[in-house]
């Protein structure tokens, strides 16, 4: 019996935990609560994927670009409440199999409270620990230092300016690109 892209991506997804967080694969049974971020404008106002305007686009990233994309992607989950307050995902950097990158977003009611940088760390210890990955890149909007922030306090440094697009090619923003290196 073959195994759908959906059944490997919840295999080869291991549950990781912070002090406060559950980090866990997404399922459709979280388009609810994935939808409050994926569809805030100010969630999304830096975010390369356009604004979800609906739980059945929410259920689209699940069910299907979720399984199938290389990198490893979890759920945030706030232990003391079983609230999904955010996702991320860490994988290999425009195909490169020695440099990784990654993402996050986060309810903004959750902001400023240390989650995020709790969840990135815990992310890039993963691909240190079980995939032997030394090298990360991160990069953010500008107009968005809180990100930045976030990779900073995870250790990574400023490398340069530049800029990214949209998926959609509609937005481009001036950005600011990070790395780090662990032994």
């Amino acid at each position: 019996m073959n195994q759908t892209n959906q059944e490997l991506y919840y295999e080869r997804t291991p549950v990781l935990e912070t002090e406060r967080l559950i980090l866990r694969p997404i399922t459709p049974e979280d388009a609810e609560a994935a939808f409050v971020w994926l569809s805030d404008e100010r969630v999304n106002k830096f975010m390369p994927y356009n604004l979800y305007k609906n739980i059945d686009e929410v259920l689209h990233w699940i069910n299907v670009i979720l399984p199938e994309d290389e990198n490893y992607h979890w759920g945030f989950v706030l232990k003391e409440s079983n609230l999904l307050i955010g996702s991320g995902s860490i994988g290999p950097h425009k195909g490169n199999p020695d440099e990784w990158g990654f993402g996050y977003n986060i309810r903004s009611d959750y902001w400023n409270k240390g989650l995020t940088t709790e969840a990135t760390k815990r992310m890039i210890e993963f691909a240190h620990d079980e995939h032997g990955i030394k090298d990360f890149v991160s990069d953010h909007a500008i107009d968005n230092p809180a990100s930045g922030r976030v990779m900073e306090k995870c250790g990574l440094v400023f490398d340069r300016y530049g800029e990214y697009s949209t998926f959609d090619g509609t937005q481009t923003f001036k950005a600011k690109f990070y790395k780090m290196h662990l032994e």
